[in-house]
């Protein structure tokens, strides 16, 4: 898998990855151990921000040695993106479009940013 096309592919492996370990880890924290909803779902997030890190560094992007340097890039390109998916979603929203498929674009777009900002400035050739 090689070039930009294989990329994008395992980052998107990943970005579902992710999902899976977002969604297992807010049902334990929420229903299994009792955490308030904020707290559960911020703990899921965050663990799968790590899982989705950490897989990047070493599958997507074969970067060595995972550093706190690229993790903390990571963290921002991640915030950057679900800003761009809020304000689709709310924007489109906002002017007719339904819920899922304003969802759908809010996620594409999203993945957009972030695949960009993580080759471009996570991993860029200066981040290795």
């Amino acid at each position: 898998m090689a070039g930009m096309p294989g990329l994008a592919l395992r980052f998107a492996v990943v970005g579902g990855g992710g999902v899976v370990v977002n969604t297992l880890v807010l049902y334990a924290l929420y229903h299994w151990a009792g955490l308030p909803l904020l707290a559960a779902s911020s703990i899921a997030v965050e663990l799968a921000v790590v899982h989705n890190y950490l897989l990047n560094d070493r599958w997507t992007f074969a970067a060595g040695d995972p550093s706190l340097r690229r993790f903390i890039k990571f963290n921002i390109t991640v915030l950057g993106g679900l800003g761009v998916n809020v304000l689709i979603v709310w924007t489109l929203v906002r002017t007719g479009m339904h819920l899922l498929l304003a969802n759908c674009l809010g996620i594409a777009a999203a993945f957009a940013v972030n695949f960009a900002s993580s080759t471009g400035w996570v991993w860029g050739r200066r981040s290795r």
